[in-house]
C-alpha cells in the first residue's frame, strides 16, 4: 500500500525521490530524481515518453513532490483521465494543490495560441513547484536559434532550475532542432532513451538509462517495461535489453 500522505518522505536536498511499493523502477533508476537538474526522455512518436513522464509526475507527487505538468498533446481533462486509467489516481493531488496541469489545450478543448518555452519559464507557477514536467517539451522549443541562441536557453534554464527545483522534458527527436537537441544531452544530469522493438509479433518496451549524474543508488542501463490499464507501469523481465 502506499505510505499515508503525512508520512510520504519530505524531498531531499540532493534530489525528489519517485518510488512506488507497485513496480521496482525506482531501485533500477538511482532512487531520486536529481535537483537542480535537467532531466531529458527522448523517442518518437508512439515510443511511450508520455507513459515514462506520468510515471515519474506519479512516483513524484506520492513521495510529497510538487508537480508542475504542461501537456502539449491532451486538455486538462483528458491528462487526468489518462492518468488515472492505468491506476495512477492524481485528482486527490491537484485538490491538495501538489499538482498543477496546464494544457496548450485549456480544460476540454479550448485552443492557447502561441504558447511557447519563455511562457512557462515566465509563469508564476514554475516557482511552486519542485518539478516541472513539459509534454512534449520540443514542440515548445524556440526554431531557428543559432548558437549564442541555443547557449543562451540553456543558460536561462540552468538559472531556473538552480533555485531547487528540476525539469523533466520529453523530447520527439523529429520535432526539434538537431543542435538543440544535442545541447539539451549534453547538458541534462538525466537522459533517458526510448527502444521498441518487435519480437514474435509482440512489442518490447526498454527504457534506456543513457546517463544518470548524482544518483542516489544504482542505475541499471536498461529497464525492460510495459504498462497495464489499471496497473500502471511494470517492470518487464522478459523484455530483451
Amino acid at each position: 500500500m502506499t505510505q499515508p500522505r503525512d508520512e510520504a518522505p519530505k524531498p531531499v536536498e540532493d534530489g525528489f525521490p519517485f518510488i512506488l511499493e507497485q513496480d521496482s523502477l525506482a531501485n533500477s533508476m538511482g532512487m531520486n530524481i536529481p535537483n537542480r537538474g535537467l532531466m531529458l526522455i527522448q523517442g518518437p512518436v508512439g515510443g511511450g515518453k508520455s507513459l515514462i513522464s506520468q510515471r515519474m509526475i506519479y512516483g513524484l507527487l506520492e513521495n510529497n513532490c510538487k508537480v508542475l505538468v504542461i501537456t502539449t498533446e491532451l486538455t486538462t481533462r483528458g491528462w487526468v483521465e489518462q492518468m488515472e486509467s492505468i491506476g495512477y489516481y492524481v485528482t486527490e493531488h491537484i485538490s491538495a494543490g501538489r499538482c498543477i496541469v496546464f494544457s496548450r489545450y485549456g480544460i476540454i478543448a479550448d485552443s492557447v495560441p502561441g504558447a511557447g518555452l519563455n511562457d512557462i519559464l515566465d509563469s508564476p507557477a514554475w516557482l511552486e513547484a519542485d518539478v516541472i514536467v513539459l509534454d512534449t517539451g520540443s514542440s515548445l522549443m524556440p526554431k531557428g536559434l543559432d548558437d549564442n541562441g541555443r547557449i543562451e536557453l540553456m543558460q536561462r534554464l540552468r538559472k531556473k532550475v538552480s533555485s531547487g527545483r528540476t525539469l523533466i522534458m520529453t523530447a520527439d527527436p523529429f520535432e526539434i532542432d538537431e543542435r538543440l537537441l544535442h545541447a539539451f544531452r549534453s547538458s541534462c544530469e538525466v537522459v533517458l532513451d526510448l527502444a521498441n522493438q518487435l519480437i514474435g509479433g509482440e512489442m518490447k518496451r526498454n527504457l534506456l538509462i543513457t546517463r544518470f549524474l548524482r544518483a542516489a543508488g544504482p542505475v541499471q542501463s536498461s529497464v525492460g517495461w510495459r504498462v497495464e490499464p489499471g496497473m500502471g507501469f511494470i517492470v518487464d523481465i522478459t523484455a530483451v535489453s
